[in-house]
């Protein structure tokens, strides 16, 4: 088998459809594989289904091929012929050839005429209703008669072609007429022969009917059937399903395998073509399938690198964001500061002079080691105190003043006028020396 396109897991089905079905060449478990998108277990039922004669579960009465019935494309095979098999020999010979030649033709020419004239009036009696009916009560009927046979196909003509032309097999088509004292003793005699048997059931599907039931009677015109026992072997030529071989009366069971293998070989070469071409669809759709698969992995991988790209892009355009409001909002308080002395360096009181009484000498230790030295009345108030180091260009912004022994944090800012406590109210007497401690250290 070639393995050229085929996974490791594809092979490993292979094997064990082959291990399952005893089918000797493996590419034959390949391409029904092929036709069952690889599922091992309906690939299997199929073939169950097919080697016990049961219609596929894809066959169908719609729309069934179109059977062409050419005789130039077949190989006919007829008892009447027989006294032909030598070549003609002298004026005589040819005369009585070209004799016999002209009343066969005129012979088949005029029954063909009479049957279809006759058919006219018979159609209308034979309407078709019930098509498995009909095949299975032929089987049933058959098998009473006829123990010992081929597997017959257990579904309509239309299911059966469809089945072939989709399996890739011949059919052999057998119409049965028990008013035909040969079609007996071929049933008899050829078709219940084991090695006829399993010719048949080894290469092909088999159906059969009687003519005297609507679906074989109908089957019966469109093969063109003139004397029975009739078998014609229908496969697939150049896409089309055609008529490749007829066996018209009564063999032994040697010629009706020689038949067959004539017609077998010189046509496995159209069914070969199909299934290639089949393999080589399938193999191109499963690339396709591949290549669109690895397109889309790779585009979603792109995608997601874009994505995360754009993340990182989201995430970086967030921190210069929050960065820039955290500048944005410093600076803004900055400046809010800075109005704020300057709003407030108004409401500082002024220095009392040196000599003046009840005026008390603060010093005040800044947190880079800066002294501050002021005089301040001792009825200033503490917000006088605080928006004096507020104002001051190297005090904090935030901070707290506290005494130095006993240490107690006087409470600067307060906003309620009438609450407000004076430097005297605090215990602060003529020189003092004040820490001021910066909050946001």
């Amino acid at each position: 088998m070639d393995n050229d396109g085929l996974t490791n897991e594809q092979t490993e089905k292979v094997i064990q459809f082959q291990d399952l079905t005893g089918i000797d060449d493996m590419n034959v478990c390949r391409d029904i594989l092929i036709r069952h998108q690889w599922d091992l277990e309906v690939a299997f039922q199929e073939h169950l289904n097919m080697r016990e004669g049961r219609p596929s579960v894809y066959a169908t009465e719609s729309r069934p091929p179109q059977v062409v019935n050419d005789r130039f494309l077949q190989h006919v095979f007829s008892n009447n012929r027989a006294s032909f098999s030598t070549p003609p020999s002298g004026i005589g010979g040819y005369i009585g050839y070209f004799i016999n030649y002209v009343f066969n033709l005129c012979y088949s020419t005029l029954s063909s005429i009479i049957t279809a004239f006759l058919g006219m009036f018979r159609d209308r009696e034979r309407i078709v209703t019930d098509p498995v009916g009909d095949v299975l009560n032929f089987i049933g009927s058959y098998n009473d008669k006829y123990p010992q046979h081929p597997v017959f196909y257990q579904g309509t003509y239309a299911q059966a072609l469809n089945d072939a032309k989709r399996e890739l097999k011949f059919l052999l088509v057998y119409l049965h007429s028990d008013t035909n004292a040969e079609a007996a003793q071929f049933c008899r005699n050829t078709l219940s022969n084991q090695q006829v048997i399993d010719y048949i059931n080894r290469r092909m599907l088999f159906w059969g009917c009687d003519i005297v039931s609507p679906e074989g009677y109908r089957v019966s015109h469109s093969i063109n059937a003139r004397s029975y026992p009739i078998m014609v072997m229908v496969g697939l030529r150049a896409n089309k399903m055609i008529i490749m071989g007829r066996m018209e009366g009564e063999c032994s069971p040697e010629e009706l395998i020689r038949r067959m293998d004539t017609v077998t070989s010189d046509n496995e070469v159209w069914l070969q073509q199909a299934r290639n071409d089949r393999l080589e669809r399938d193999l191109t759709q499963t690339l396709r399938q591949q290549q669109d698969e690895a397109y889309e992995m790779s585009l979603r991988a792109d995608q997601e690198k874009e994505r995360r790209k754009q993340l990182e892009r989201e995430e970086q355009l967030r921190i210069q964001q929050e960065i820039e409001a955290e500048l944005l909002a410093e600076q803004e308080r900055k400046e809010d500061i800075e109005r704020l002395k300057l709003e407030l360096t108004s409401k500082v009181p002024s220095e009392p002079p040196q000599n003046s009484p009840d005026t008390i000498s603060l010093v005040f230790k800044l947190p880079n080691g800066m002294r501050i030295e002021r005089r301040f009345h001792s009825l200033n108030s503490l917000n006088d105190i605080h928006n004096f180091i507020f104002c001051h260009p190297d005090a904090p912004d935030s901070f707290e003043i506290t005494t130095n022994f006993p240490k107690r944090v006087l409470k600067c800012e307060t906003k309620d006028a009438e609450n407000v406590l004076t430097l005297l109210d605090v215990g602060l007497k003529s020189r003092e020396v004040l820490f001021v401690s910066d909050l946001d250290a």
